[in-house]
């Protein structure tokens, strides 16, 4: 399309194959009736440079009530957010650095566990505890490279269960299993090479210790687009679940994004992927200021031995292995 182009990022999250990240619960979602219920609201907090995020104030001004069911075998009173976090899950370390390292990344050896604000319901405590485990790496699609701005790990959400206008029920089981969340720069720039990223970095993840079957990942989608010299605002939408509607969701966005820029109306939000490849509002573009440290855990060391101790268990990847066979 002569005078307009795309420059899109991937956020995948994916759950890994542990206990919880910093308790000693099992990650497993349960269909029984729960063992007892709970109702929390939560309140607003600033950042760690004192601004409050426009996403979490957004969030707030809805005054929603929301109650939380679980079990006594898998959700502790870390989960309930009346015990302070254990130290983070080694296993689940392990195997971070190690999709790290298949994506070609550098490890950062000292870094800060962050809590990062969340006022929908989905986190007890209202912030999602989230670290940065690696930076600078890079998947080869044909004969280009996409960057890798970021290797987090971080706390899955709660699951709702019902919703109403002012009340969601939420299940704690799912609250608190290890979710690796992989960043790519912005740096691709057609549909098509949209949906080959996602199926490299879900070989990587594939050939790690990770869960599998529906709600174990997902897939979110970063988009910008520029018309005759003229950016629009960036666009992330939430839930892009199938790779084969990956590029549908980009083209149709790009054509949504493309009238708005025209007439001088793109805004910076987030959106939720349909169905049937459509893009639907739901609350303004998060930023830096919903993150501040976490004050109930030390400064994480990465060490060099658990770095080559993942090294020496490094999976190999299933092209690879093909290519052995051939």
């Amino acid at each position: 399309m002569a005078g307009i182009k795309l420059k899109a990022g991937l956020e995948i999250h994916q759950q890994l194959n542990t206990n919880k990240l910093f308790c000693n619960c099992p990650s497993v979602l349960r269909k029984d009736k729960p063992d007892y219920k709970i109702k929390r609201k939560l309140h607003l907090v600033a950042g760690e440079e004192g601004v409050v995020d426009v996403a979490a104030k957004f969030e707030a001004e809805k005054e929603r009530e929301f109650e939380y069911e679980g079990y006594y075998d898998n959700c502790c009173l870390v989960e309930l957010d009346e015990e302070p976090p254990h130290l983070i899950n080694q296993e689940a370390l392990k195997i971070a650095i190690q999709i790290s390292l298949l994506l070609n990344c550098e490890i950062i050896p000292y870094t800060q566990i962050m809590r990062k604000t969340v006022i929908d319901g989905s986190n007890v405590s209202g912030f999602q505890r989230t670290v940065l485990i690696a930076k600078n790496g890079w998947v080869e699609i044909g004969k280009k490279k996409i960057g890798i701005e970021s290797v987090c790990l971080e706390e899955d959400a709660a699951r709702i269960i019902s919703q109403k206008k002012n009340k969601i029920i939420y299940r704690l089981d799912r609250l608190g299993i290890p979710l690796i969340e992989i960043a790519t720069k912005p740096e691709i720039s057609s549909p098509e090479e949209a949906k080959e990223v996602a199926l490299k970095i879900g070989e990587v993840l594939r050939a790690c210790d990770v869960k599998r079957g529906i709600g174990t990942i997902r897939q979110d989608l970063n988009m910008s687009v520029c018309v005759d010299g003229e950016w629009g605002r960036r666009i992330e939408i939430k839930g892009v679940q199938e790779p084969r509607l990956i590029e549908k969701t980009i083209k149709l966005e790009r054509e949504r994004q493309i009238k708005l820029i025209k007439k001088k109306k793109s805004e910076a939000e987030v959106r939720k992927a349909n169905e049937d490849g459509t893009t639907s509002f739901l609350r303004p573009l998060p930023g830096k200021a919903r993150m501040y440290p976490e004050t109930d855990l030390p400064l994480l060391h990465i060490s060099r031995e658990l770095i080559n101790e993942a090294k020496r268990e490094l999976p190999k990847l299933k092209s690879e292995i093909k290519k052995e066979l051939k």
